[in-house]
């Protein structure tokens, strides 16, 4: 579309100085990342900003708090509620909740448990069976939130209660079932870590990725005559990546090395941030998350919209509670329970992704959790007591979400203006 064409149709709304035009180099990115944070468009920046400062507060009271051996089992507890929290992060991009990631991921344990112990089946078909377990349930509130518009609150605090009934029943009276301790997913979530030569390798196979799709989406916007990175802004954003990356890399290969559990955390992340940005799907999500009605005029599909959500947020809810059995070893009734869910919650929304859907990030998740596990573990080496922990993250929510409120409120200022 041409520059003519987008100014008659109205699809740009307001435009700005160099919305158009050849590559806007460092400087011009400086400009439009200033410009974006006037406008109440803060991104991930809160949330960064926060996590350097709780780092360094914890390092000054508890010098372990960075070390390698404390950084390593941060990336293990970071894997399995990380990953029920993209699937939060996915439901609230629509506007939407899913109160049962907990119950959800407690069944799929349960079921992965009985079907190795009891059953005789093989890990795969445990894993398979309980992954379906949860597809079925996504697939269950997905039709009677279309079919009859019951508001997804009250459908997954129903399926929060009965999934934890059913949770029970499968595990039998006994109330918990030990998983085979030479079972592989107890070896993947506990012993498995990347030879340190791998883990380089594939950070730097990251940022040749990273590199690629950014300049040749660059290429993309200079085609279309929008305005778009310059090589060396490409650059030296993935030099920045690289940086960051093989820091991490270093510091986890200090110790035990980077754990194949947080490594899947980090490829779904990738996987999902690439599916909301760079298809049809994902930029239909944002916009059935910004307007219902404005998405059903241009023609996408609602009801598959919703669908698909649903289900990936409990195929992920299930996913999590598999990793989760498999770091403790067992699966109880404690599995899935307590904090679960609402760390799920609180990790996707402390992330960066709105409340009132259209806006987020599957990065979210990874921040958010990082952030969640940061609190837990520093306070645990301050020998701090869980009321402590539960305040301190209901204050940090709380914050985010007066931040989230702040920031559409600019944005909607800005925009009248």
């Amino acid at each position: 579309m041409s520059k003519t064409q987008v100014a008659a149709s109205g699809s740009v709304s307001d435009l700005q100085p160099d919305a158009f035009g050849p590559p806007r180099g460092i400087g011009g990115s400086l400009r439009a990342f200033f410009s974006r944070i006037r406008s109440g468009d803060l991104g991930s920046l809160p949330v960064i900003i926060g996590l350097v400062i709780i780092w360094t507060v914890f390092q000054v009271l508890s010098p372990n708090f960075l070390s390698a051996n404390n950084l390593v089992n941060l990336a293990l507890q970071c894997a399995a509620g990380g990953i029920i929290a993209i699937g939060v992060v996915l439901v609230l991009l629509l506007g939407q909740i899913d109160l049962s990631v907990g119950s959800i991921s407690g069944l799929s344990a349960a079921i992965l448990a009985i079907g190795l112990t009891k059953l005789g089946w093989s890990l795969p078909v445990a894993i398979l069976i309980a992954l379906a377990a949860g597809a079925v349930v996504g697939l269950f509130y997905a039709f009677l939130f279309v079919r009859f518009g019951i508001p997804s609150f009250i459908i997954t605090l129903a399926g929060l209660l009965g999934f934890l009934g059913l949770q029970l029943a499968v595990l039998g009276p006994t109330g918990s079932v030990n998983i085979p301790p030479d079972s592989p997913i107890i070896a993947f979530t506990q012993l498995w870590f990347l030879p340190p030569v791998t883990s380089y390798v594939l950070a730097a196979l990251v940022v040749a990725a990273y590199l690629f799709v950014h300049l040749r989406a660059a290429r993309r916007r200079a085609l279309a005559g929008l305005s778009s990175a310059s090589l060396g802004e490409s650059v030296l954003r993935a030099a920045a990546l690289l940086v960051l990356l093989v820091a991490v890399v270093y510091a986890l290969n200090n110790d035990r090395g980077v754990p194949a559990s947080f490594l899947l955390f980090i490829a779904l992340v990738v996987v999902m941030n690439y599916a909301l940005t760079r298809t049809k799907w994902g930029r239909s999500v944002f916009a059935v998350g910004g307007s219902v009605d404005a998405a059903r005029r241009s023609g996408i599909r609602v009801t598959r919209v919703y669908v698909t959500v649903f289900v990936l947020c409990s195929l992920f809810a299930a996913l999590g509670g598999l990793l989760a059995a498999g770091r403790v070893t067992t699966a109880s009734t404690s599995t899935g329970a307590g904090d679960v869910p609402l760390n799920a919650i609180a990790a996707a929304v402390i992330g960066g992704t709105s409340l009132f859907g259209g806006r987020g990030s599957a990065y979210s998740a990874l921040l958010g959790i990082v952030v969640l596990q940061s609190i837990s573990s520093g306070l645990t080496l301050l020998s701090l007591d869980s009321p402590v922990r539960y305040m301190i993250t209901g204050a940090v929510l709380l914050l985010a979400v007066i931040i989230d409120s702040l920031s559409r409120r600019s944005r909607a200022s800005h925009g009248r203006a």
